[in-house]
């Protein structure tokens, strides 16, 4: 693995103990995974909830933290993830003091380095969207899948400690969806069946993140009516990438690569269509059941989704919990629109900057007695059965109709 003058400098410590621990780290990565180099990257936006952090980890961004303040401060653009909770409503949701004690210690940490906390996985959509051909060393799944297939940027999926080694660098290795070779098609979807609703467009990508079944697959969709909008592509996404571990999607005439996506002849083509959603969102219906709590969340709301999310509960009430997530780039103009207020007076609760699976979601079942969830999020279904809930992916509607009767339609 070649490694230029300044990694070198880097390497040497030249630059401080904290580049030096980073540019180490970044080359055993590149090495294992075969990298020929290091690539400079414009942004870095890195995923280190504090549940999965612990102790341990917020202990080792603050040994950062004390560092000089030109030794451990950060070279480019760097932004995080959805955070642990959401400030002004933990008592709300019954998270425990050690929890927010925490968060802010990584928070504290974080802005000590330079790391601006947008606390979102909807950056792509708020806080300025790479464009095609930027590298990126970016660590939400559903962040790197939208930018790679929609945006035409380029990003592996990074780990935190790699996220945050690429802000202090500036670089990433060069590896993965780097490179031109590894964004090829590599499975023609022919879709008979145009989804109309997030919650199908989020199954869509279940099945098809199923059927690619792996990281350096990559699906090439044909047979779609109209182009997607930017809420349904972020759901379909966000959903290849928790079924199927999948970076990078192809769109014939949506995605900016999706015309020279096969190098040669594409491969036979793999029916997909209503008949498959339905089994997959089959796999998440129990009907006539009590529901114990209704999330929006995983990804973010957009602002739109805020107003839809709005203008379908003005003059209902919700008689369980109903969390509405949110970024806090969307939160305030959700405030100054009227939206939040709207959403509010159903009972419902607005949240900003977290997401409710990185929220120590175990303990918040626990706390507040929810076991069955309902959700429009394929991705919130596919993950919170390992948190012990049952969840029900459902339609926006007919999540709101449980949230207001107590029971599953």
């Amino acid at each position: 693995m070649h490694v230029h003058d300044e990694a070198e400098a880097m390497l040497r410590g030249e630059m401080g103990a904290a580049r030096q621990w980073a540019v180490q780290h970044q080359i055993r990565v590149g090495r294992y995974l075969g990298a020929r180099d290091l690539v400079p990257v414009q942004q870095a936006h890195i995923m280190a909830d504090t549940e999965s952090l612990g102790e341990t980890g917020v202990a080792f961004l603050e040994r950062f933290a004390a560092m000089p303040p030109a030794d451990r401060r950060v070279r480019i653009p760097t932004i995080t993830d959805p955070r642990g909770t959401d400030f002004g409503a933990a008592t709300r949701l019954k998270q425990r003091d050690w929890m927010v004690v925490l968060e802010r210690r990584a928070s504290d940490a974080f802005e000590a380095l330079g790391v601006l906390m947008t606390n979102t996985c909807i950056n792509y959509q708020t806080i300025m969207p790479p464009v095609r051909g930027e590298h990126m060393a970016f660590g939400d799944t559903g962040v790197t899948i939208y930018c790679n297939s929609v945006l035409g940027a380029r990003s592996n999926f990074e780990g935190g400690p790699s996220a945050l080694a690429a802000g202090l660098t500036g670089f990433t290795p060069r590896y993965g969806y780097h490179l031109d070779e590894c964004r090829r098609g590599s499975l023609l979807i022919q879709a008979t069946w145009t989804p109309t609703a997030l919650h199908e467009w989020g199954a869509l990508g279940g099945v098809v993140g199923r059927l690619a079944g792996g990281y350096w697959r990559v699906p090439v969709i044909a047979g779609f009516d109209r182009v997607p909008g930017s809420d349904e592509l972020k759901h379909f996404g966000a959903a290849m990438a928790s079924f199927g571990s999948v970076a990078m999607f192809h769109i014939e005439g949506v995605t900016p690569e999706a015309a020279d996506a096969f190098d040669g002849a594409p491969p036979s083509p793999v029916k997909v269509g209503r008949d498959d959603v339905a089994a997959l969102l089959a796999e998440y219906a129990v009907s006539g059941d009590v529901v114990d709590v209704v999330v929006f969340s995983a990804p973010q709301l957009s602002l739109l989704e805020m107003q839809m999310l709005a203008d379908r509960l003005d003059g209902r009430r919700v008689v369980v919990p109903l969390l509405a997530v949110t970024s806090p780039q969307v939160k305030p103009d959700a405030d100054r629109m009227g939206l939040t207020a709207r959403i509010e007076a159903s009972g419902a609760m607005v949240l900003s900057g977290m997401c409710f699976y990185q929220s120590y979601a175990r303990e918040l079942a626990e706390a507040n007695g929810w076991k069955r969830l309902a959700t429009n999020s394929a991705k919130l279904t596919n993950i919170l059965g390992g948190y012990g809930y049952t969840p029900v992916l459902l339609s926006m509607e007919q999540c709101i109709q449980a949230a207001c009767t107590g029971r599953l339609p």
